[in-house]
């Protein structure tokens, strides 16, 4: 073997020992960038007003005779009825619901010195769009008190509810929000580690929740969405 081709042997094998180096270098650096990950939360919140409520009236009565209990609950079901609809409640917001009757003695556990047998409950509801009108009929039931209708607590069991029902139309915008706040906190860990952003790992749009603003405002909602997303971290 002459010299020349020695020299030439020599060339390859040195070229191919440099290129060997530099796959091997990129392969060492793609392997540690691989676990080079930032994972970040983003926020989109929104308040926005109820637009459905439902309102259940309810009213009792008591005695001992029942054909005149009925004559009783009739009356202050047409009375309610006269009131919603004098103040712009149409019939197919409105609900009569059948009254329902305890007979006081023949409660297994009650004590027997009722002062009265049957205790009747009554319960007209309303389920309107008309949010801001209900509102303002259920600041003002006291003026049934004129017509001799005395409404009564619904408690637990008959509560006032309000919606927000559009929440399809907000899903698209509020993902869209949260996303790039989830990206602008991402960018800035990523310059703050003197790293460039990366692709996408994983994402999790993650769960939307709708809420009462707070206990003395309940007709106002307050929807969230948080999305968690992970991205690779090059240098």
């Amino acid at each position: 073997m002459n010299n020349n081709s020695k020299l030439v042997e020599s060339v390859i094998i040195a070229v191919a020992i440099i290129v060997l180096g530099f796959c091997l270098k990129s392969g060492i650096e793609k392997f540690a960038d691989k676990d080079r990950v930032v994972n970040v939360k983003g926020l989109s919140e929104v308040e926005v007003p109820a637009n459905k409520v439902t309102w259940p009236i309810v009213f009792k009565s008591v005695g001992n005779d029942l054909p005149q209990l009925y004559v009783s609950i009739n009356n202050t079901t047409n009375a309610i009825l006269k009131y919603l609809r004098s103040n712009g409640l149409s019939d197919k917001e409105i609900s009569v619901n059948a009254p329902v009757v305890i007979d006081m003695s023949a409660e297994r556990y009650g004590a027997d010195n009722h002062p009265y047998r049957y205790n009747i409950t009554g319960v007209i509801t309303i389920a309107s769009n008309q949010v801001d009108k209900v509102r303002s009929l259920i600041a003002k039931q006291g003026e049934l008190l004129k017509d001799g209708v005395a409404i009564v607590d619904g408690g637990y069991e008959n509560p006032v509810v309000y919606e927000y029902t559009s929440f399809n139309e907000l899903k698209p915008k509020m993902i869209e929000e949260a996303t790039k706040n989830a990206r602008a906190a991402a960018e800035q860990f990523a310059n703050d580690s003197d790293s460039r952003l990366g692709k996408i790992r994983s994402a999790n749009q993650g769960q939307f929740s709708i809420e009462n603003r707070d206990s003395n405002t309940p007709y106002i909602k307050k929807i969230r969405v948080v999305t968690s997303i992970t991205y690779e971290l090059c240098n």
